[in-house]
């Protein structure tokens, strides 16, 4: 009697060691978004946080990583993301700036910026204080 039982062992045993070595199937492809365009606006680069402010008003939205900091602003139509990092003086300075919906030549849709700058939205309760 021990001897079918140590058959469907060593059978159980074969056919789990054959499922083990097969190799997990592929994850499906996701295609990802195209990058936005190079470049940024002009005006804008090394722009320090003072003059983004005077510039924008407040962010609605701040969030802090390790010396750099991201700053999105709301507007009716599109929204600004502001990417600032430590300048030589220590300032934070701005390096990148992205808007939804992205501009057509690169990453800042001039049209929103103008609208920002023209209509601030109030900011959101975890905006930075002066």
């Amino acid at each position: 009697m021990n001897g079918p039982k140590i058959a469907a062992m060593a059978f159980l045993c074969a056919a789990l060691g054959a499922c083990a070595n097969q190799a997990p199937p592929p994850p499906p492809s996701v295609a990802l978004p195209a990058a936005p365009p190079p470049g940024e606006p002009a005006w804008i680069i090394n722009m320090d946080a003072q003059a983004l402010r005077t510039a924008f008003g407040q962010p609605a939205f701040v969030r802090k990583d390790n010396g750099s900091e991201m700053w999105r602003y709301d507007g009716t139509t599109c929204k600004a993301f502001f990417f600032l990092y430590r300048g030589v003086s220590g300032a934070s300075i701005v390096r990148h700036v992205e808007t939804l919906p992205r501009g057509s030549a690169i990453a800042a849709d001039e049209n929103c910026l103008a609208l920002l700058r023209l209509h601030p939205v109030a900011p959101a309760l975890n905006a930075p204080s002066s």
